[in-house]
């Protein structure tokens, strides 16, 4: 499943989109674009996929996503055959990391929402109190013009940057392999992860490399990560073979190789265990929505 780049309108008068998708189901295909965005769905029901993510929406549902990420809304067949007693209806914004100038993003202020638009690359749902908050605001800006609409954005920037109600959704192997960047010790960490998960990287050696005794890096790691080394270098695989898998170009065999793993036994039962499902499943999931 190839994904296309797809773009919103954006009025010439107005510094970011905001955008109400209504009708009988949302027709957008999966796709990417190179704005961040938040969704809120107003109505209607479906399955959501959000980089190698597979969840469900209802009313309510809150998502806040990265540039590039890919990502698609399907509704329930109801809606697709016009059975439905309501329509498909959500409010999208979008816009670009520079929006607003520049130096936007490095200003003091912005240190917390920087956190949070960095971890966007995986995608996000929102959730209790603040999603209730959010949506709230997001429910009345497309009525809005000028500062009162620029004003709520930075209401709901706010809002953002001040919350833990909220769960990532795409792993990080999906994220491109070789993209991660960091100064501190998690990021150089999570770094070398990314770069070397297709290769045999041991504890020993990720320990000394992280200037640690293999006791010392266990506790850090399980601290830090919330998961032990080995859990999360086979999310991280799995994450990569997901990414292969719905680009197609590959079988079962070769992806499980490339991602890392030695055997295919162990690769199926490694996806299975973090996805829920076997490879071949995940993949006709994955073709149901081309």
């Amino acid at each position: 499943m190839k994904a296309i780049e797809q773009r919103l309108p954006q009025d010439y008068d107005k510094s970011f989109i905001v955008f109400r998708e209504s009708g009988q189901f949302f027709p957008c295909p999966w796709h990417y674009h190179p704005e961040y965005e938040l969704v809120l769905i107003t109505s209607s029901t479906g399955r959501r996929m959000v980089g190698d993510h597979i969840g469900y929406f209802d009313k309510e549902d809150l998502v806040f996503m990265g540039p590039g990420l890919q990502h698609v809304w399907l509704n329930d067949e109801t809606f697709v055959k016009g059975e439905a007693r309501e329509q498909a209806d959500g409010i999208v914004i979008q816009f670009v990391e520079k929006f607003l100038g520049e130096k936007f993003l490095n200003i003091p202020e912005m240190d917390q929402l920087k956190k949070m638009f960095q971890l966007s690359v995986h995608g996000m749902v929102i959730l209790g109190r603040t999603r209730e908050r959010i949506n709230a605001i997001m429910k009345n800006m497309p009525e809005m013009t000028g500062l009162e609409r620029l004003s709520a954005l930075f209401n709901i920037f706010h809002l953002m940057a001040n919350t833990r109600e909220y769960e990532l959704l795409a792993s990080p192997g999906y994220v491109q392999k070789g993209s991660w960047h960091g100064c501190d010790r998690s990021a150089k960490i999570t770094e070398y992860i990314m770069r070397n998960f297709d290769s045999d990287i041991s504890l020993p050696e990720i320990a000394a490399r992280s200037n640690m005794a293999i006791t010392t890096f266990c506790n850090f790691f399980k601290e830090n990560y919330r998961t032990t080394f080995v859990e999360y270098l086979n999310t991280v695989r799995v994450g990569y073979a997901c990414k292969l898998i719905a680009e197609k170009n590959k079988n079962v065999v070769e992806i499980a190789y490339e991602c890392g793993f030695k055997n295919l036994a162990n690769f199926n039962r490694q996806f299975k265990k973090i996805k829920k499902m076997t490879p071949t499943d995940y993949r006709r999931t994955v073709d149901a929505t081309a």
